[in-house]
């Protein structure tokens, strides 16, 4: 008897003629997640990728990784057999033994894909349900509330048992919707939606803006730790760190107070789009959350984006506080998020800042500045890290 993971396709299976595109990206991402766990063949058939395991593996990290790639709804670990009722039977019993002594009562749901296979699922689930009955007897039957559903699938190269399935992480594949560079801070909602976007197929490219001395080592290091936590989901990212310090320093010097944290962001956005442009990307991802603070008003985001031409994601703009908290949480972000050493958005935080800012407005407040030079000066200086996810 060989144990299989069976990940279920989500999103995918509704492509048309581009569908084989998205299933091997997700062969490829699956891969990537099992790998540090042994060795696995991985493939798809029938809306299913199969992981079959060759050899010493660790099942249960790699249950854990699969659940985290996105494209997968649910994942199971079955144990495959021939394709024949007494054997599916026999595995049944010997195969859930364990779950059927401790669940009280159970049930049977078939499903058959493979289409020549002589029994209907109505029929094999009658059987096999028979079976496990006269081996467990003391264990109820219940169609309705039952305390396990044994399930049975028949396929095209084998019939597989299991107890039922775990959430997977949904969405589609990792990269088989293009690239973005998402503005990566240390609080709580940048890595929400960094992962949200991600969750769609988009690749990321992460950039970080700190301001060395204001904004310490441990700052730092908190986001590259958040970094860690999104390629456990990802895979492999490069963090684009952004010395600000000078082009803050340049904003407090010859700046209205009131505009601080807007053209701050718009320096951010300018060379965030620079990054994106010099990396095949065609988005921005950031943050931001419709009035959560000052530089979040409608009037403000408008001044915000108005330096680049490239389309602004904002995955939680309607999102509650308190969404974006739990799903921190559920991504594991949150413990790391609200560590207390702040980012460069809270250097030189203005007293009264503008909530309802005109462009034309904002864009006199910076006339004083050279923005090329203050932008390239940063590009030339941004230091790339390679990261990859952490311990388990």
């Amino acid at each position: 008897m060989q144990n299989i993971i069976l990940l279920k396709v989500g999103e995918t299976i509704l492509k048309g003629l581009n569908r084989r595109y998205f299933e091997q990206t997700l062969e490829t991402n699956v891969k990537r997640a099992l790998k540090p766990f042994g060795e696995f063949r991985v493939y798809t058939a029938q809306s299913t990728v199969y992981a079959e395991p060759r050899g010493e593996t660790d099942m249960d990290g790699a249950l854990r990784a699969a659940r985290r790639v996105f494209g997968i709804v649910s994942v199971a670990v079955a144990a495959a057999c021939d394709k024949d009722r007494d054997a599916i039977a026999k595995t049944a019993i010997s195969y859930l033994a364990g779950e059927m002594r401790t669940a009280g009562s159970f049930k049977v749901e078939s499903k058959r894909a493979d289409k020549k296979f002589p029994l209907t699922s109505i029929e094999l689930s009658q059987y096999v349900g028979g079976e496990l009955a006269d081996a467990f007897p003391q264990i109820a039957v219940d169609v309705h509330d039952p305390g396990l559903t044994v399930n049975v699938e028949v396929r095209d190269y084998a019939a597989y048992v299991h107890a039922g399935g775990m959430p997977g992480a949904g969405g589609m594949p990792y990269g088989s919707n293009g690239r973005a560079v998402t503005l990566l801070s240390g609080g709580i909602d940048s890595p929400v939606s960094s992962y949200m976007i991600a969750k769609r197929g988009v690749k990321l490219i992460p950039v970080h803006f700190f301001s060395f001395p204001y904004t310490g080592e441990l700052a730092k290091e908190k986001v590259i730790k958040l970094t860690e936590l999104l390629c456990r989901s990802c895979g492999r990212l490069t963090l684009e760190a952004v010395p600000f310090t000078k082009i803050q320093e340049e904003i407090r010097k010859n700046c209205p107070e009131e505009y601080f944290t807007l053209i701050m962001r718009r320096f951010m956005m300018r060379i965030s789009q620079k990054i994106a442009l010099s990396n095949g990307c065609a988005a921005l991802v950031t943050g931001e959350n419709l009035g959560q603070v000052a530089s979040q008003t409608m009037e403000a985001m408008a001044c915000t984006e108005a330096v680049t031409s490239l389309p602004v994601l904002r995955p939680l703009v309607g999102m509650d506080k308190e969404d974006i908290i739990r799903m921190a949480r559920a991504i594991g972000t949150y413990d790391t998020s609200i560590l207390p050493y702040e980012d460069c958005c809270a250097v030189f935080t203005p007293r009264h800042p503008k909530t309802k800012p005109r462009l034309e407005d904002v864009e006199r407040a910076e006339m004083g500045l050279d923005t090329a030079a203050l932008v390239d000066g940063a590009l030339c200086n941004t230091e790339r890290i390679q990261i990859n996810a952490g311990g388990e």
